[in-house]
């Protein structure tokens, strides 16, 4: 088969639905190489994303058009390349696809990853809210297939959008080959000594938002003696959080971070006693997933998709009840039989979300369409 993706966040987004395209095209190759990939893609903004493929599967949009309306290219102009290219399906990652795809005779397949703009409206612009559900109705309602990230998304699309059940099917998300390597002592205080991080800390891993809650953490850790590291793409919310800390006088146990590669992420959650995870809601919530493959225990939000990603080792706590948050660290810190419990079990339930499982998955809803 020829399989085209819509890859622009493969080559232009450094994480969320970049990974996620990133980690599922190199699922397939790796897994299911008698297929041929081409990847399209308005620019390739980001250049070290374009070393993890060939060339000749690179395609950007050409002539004066196309080149000076990329997302026209992108939206509905895409399709006559994909008819000379000879594409079977084409599979859009992050909620979209083409008009005019079944007119051409290409079949289509579409991953939902959340509606979480339909779910908490308060969070985004309307004008963002009214292209997104465009946008996303449209793929829903079109694609031959939905391939939704959880159940919780599944069930969100069939609430918002009625699409029957029966169209929608889950696959869950992968995750980098980094979480899945044993870290030595030596790389973990390596990698502590050039961040100018203490030996022990907490960690959390998100976008600096307002949804990701990370200023619950912060205020439940006030009364407890352990660092926290926050990994993350700063906005406003972050604010809030070094008001609170700064108020409390907790400047040298919150530690910010940004910018890290995989690997050096990788080797942070080996390091961290625990992850904590309060988010109010997620499509899925792939730092969990990572957390649980480095054999780090995992404190979590105890509804929606999260009990479905964190698995029954994981702690569970509202969100925002602080002395809920605080309890179930000092849980975890006070029992080095309860830590070693939540790494073992954790990562035995991490083992589902191993690239060869995802690869059957992915090719059999392939061959089914």
């Amino acid at each position: 088969m020829r399989i085209g993706f819509d890859a622009k966040r493969f080559f232009n987004n450094a994480s969320g639905l970049g990974n996620y395209s990133r980690d599922l095209i190199r699922i397939l190759s790796t897994f299911a190489p008698q297929n041929d990939y081409i990847l399209y893609t308005p620019s390739t903004s980001v250049e070290r994303y374009t070393d993890l493929v060939n060339p000749e599967q690179i395609k950007t949009p050409k002539g004066y058009i196309n080149q000076n309306f990329p997302n026209l290219w992108r939206t509905k102009r895409i399709v006559s390349d994909l008819k000379k290219d000879q594409i079977n399906i084409f599979h859009g990652l992050s909620g979209e696809i083409p008009v005019d795809l079944a007119p051409a005779k290409i079949k289509s397949v579409v991953s939902m990853h959340d509606l979480i703009f339909m779910r908490y409206p308060n969070l985004y612009h309307p004008i963002d809210r009214w292209i997104y559900k465009k946008k996303f109705a449209h793929a829903c309602r079109r694609a031959d297939k939905i391939v939704a990230i959880s159940k919780q998304t599944k069930n969100d699309i069939v609430e918002f959008f009625n699409i029957p059940q029966e169209k929608i099917e889950i696959i869950y998300q992968g995750c980098h080959e980094a979480f899945k390597i044993l870290k030595t002592d030596a790389e973990k205080q390596q990698l502590k000594n050039s961040l100018g991080l203490p030996d022990e800390f907490l960690l959390n891993v998100g976008t600096i938002e307002e949804r990701k809650n990370a200023l619950s953490i912060v205020k439940a850790i006030e009364h407890i003696d352990i660092p926290l590291v926050i990994v993350g793409r700063s906005t406003k919310y972050q604010l809030q959080l070094q008001e609170f800390i700064h108020k409390h006088r907790m400047e040298n146990r919150v530690y910010f971070l940004s910018g890290l590669n995989m690997q050096e992420l990788s080797v942070l959650y080996s390091s961290a006693l625990a992850f904590i995870y309060p988010s109010i809601y997620e499509g899925f919530g792939i730092p969990i997933i990572e957390a649980l493959y480095s054999g780090t225990p995992v404190i979590t939000t105890d509804s929606g998709v999260f009990p479905e990603a964190g698995g029954p080792a994981s702690l569970y706590v509202r969100p925002h009840d602080i002395g809920q948050i605080q309890h179930a660290i000092e849980s975890i810190l006070s029992d080095s039989n309860l830590q070693q419990e939540m790494s073992v079990k954790g990562l035995a339930y991490a083992q589902q979300f191993n690239d060869d499982n995802l690869a059957a998955q992915w090719e059999k809803q392939y061959l089914t369409l």
